[in-house]
């Protein structure tokens, strides 16, 4: 079960319906092929936003797009009026932060010192700080972990602050995540696939931790593909299919609309790319991807909500 704390993130701002993301025409290109053709998609403060679609959609290409992994061949992403940098390490910093599909935890490291590298944005101290421990260092060493211990509050994990991250089970490993990412102080939160592989205990208590997040005025944006989940959870689904937008509304709009049902069980609609094109897509996607990361093979690194300098490729959704 999850227990909230009575702390607002810094960056609330519950109920004042601002516009938080505005993605605008945004389209990723992989050479010739098209993997997000002209999505628009808004968030506004307040609110829960699904994006679903069959594998092999672009929702997570979309994500990617949207927090900086991947910069869009065509449109723009707006966080409160503002266009967000190509970096992801900025994009963080100006307030969005997200999971994967895969979990990334660094996983011989505590619960607590997740968390805290996910404080790592926030904080100002640098190099020299660090090495000469000086007053201010230390200072703003115990203000992170206070801040680190409240998420783990939030997130029912703060009896488990000492243990390794990969001795957690793995709902807690997914919570875990989610702490991390709220550790950077975000506006906006974005989940890819947050109840992937959970039993339904474990579905309920990331759905009730979700609306936690809500309310404390955190916009979320979420991709699944656990529809009661979504259609329980969300003020408006947005649904692609192969890289376009097909419909978006609320969770009843979406469900009785008939595109959607072919879609999903996958009756020929008109205008449908053809499966040969899906493929063609994911195959140009690896070869961007692959093309890299070839200069250097580097270490596994995991990867801090929206602000990773890695650019790997999420490997749980076929492109």
């Amino acid at each position: 079960m999850t227990t909230t704390t009575k702390t607002a993130p810094p960056n609330s701002t519950p109920g004042t319906g601002e516009n938080i993301l505005h993605a605008s025409g945004v389209t990723m290109r992989f050479g010739g092929l098209t993997a997000v053709r002209d999505v628009e998609l808004t968030v506004d403060s307040g609110e829960i936003v699904g994006l679903i679609g069959p594998n092999g959609a672009g929702k997570t290409t979309f994500f990617n797009c949207l927090t900086g992994l991947y910069i869009p061949t065509e449109g723009k992403v707006s966080y409160k009026g503002t266009v967000l940098p190509p970096k992801s390490h900025l994009v963080t910093k100006a307030g969005v932060a997200r999971t994967f599909q895969n979990i990334r935890l660094f996983a011989n490291m505590t619960v607590l010192e997740n968390v805290l590298v996910g404080r790592h944005t926030r904080t100002k101290e640098g190099l020299w700080s660090a090495l000469l421990r000086g007053p201010g260092f230390r200072k703003a060493e115990q203000a992170s972990e206070a801040r680190a211990m409240e998420l783990l509050e939030f997130t029912g994990l703060a009896a488990k602050r000492d243990h390794l991250a990969r001795n957690l089970p793995y709902g807690e490993q997914r919570k875990l995540e989610i702490a991390r990412a709220l550790a950077s102080d975000p506006g906006l939160l974005l989940l890819d696939e947050p109840t992937a592989g959970m039993n339904p205990q474990e579905t309920q208590a990331t759905q009730e931790l979700v609306f936690a997040v809500r309310d404390q005025g955190i916009a979320v944006l979420v991709i699944e593909h656990d529809m009661r989940f979504i259609f329980n959870m969300c003020d408006r689904v947005a649904v692609l299919v192969q890289g376009q937008k097909l419909v978006e509304g609320t969770p009843a709009v979406v469900q009785s609309d008939e595109r959607v049902v072919a879609a999903y069980l996958g009756t020929p609609f008109e205008g449908e790319p053809g499966e040969d094109e899906a493929k063609e897509v994911a195959a140009a996607e690896a070869h961007h991807d692959a093309a890299d990361t070839a200069p250097a093979a580097e270490p596994e690194t995991p990867t801090v909500a929206a602000g990773t300098t890695e650019n790997a490729p999420e490997e749980g959704e076929k492109k």
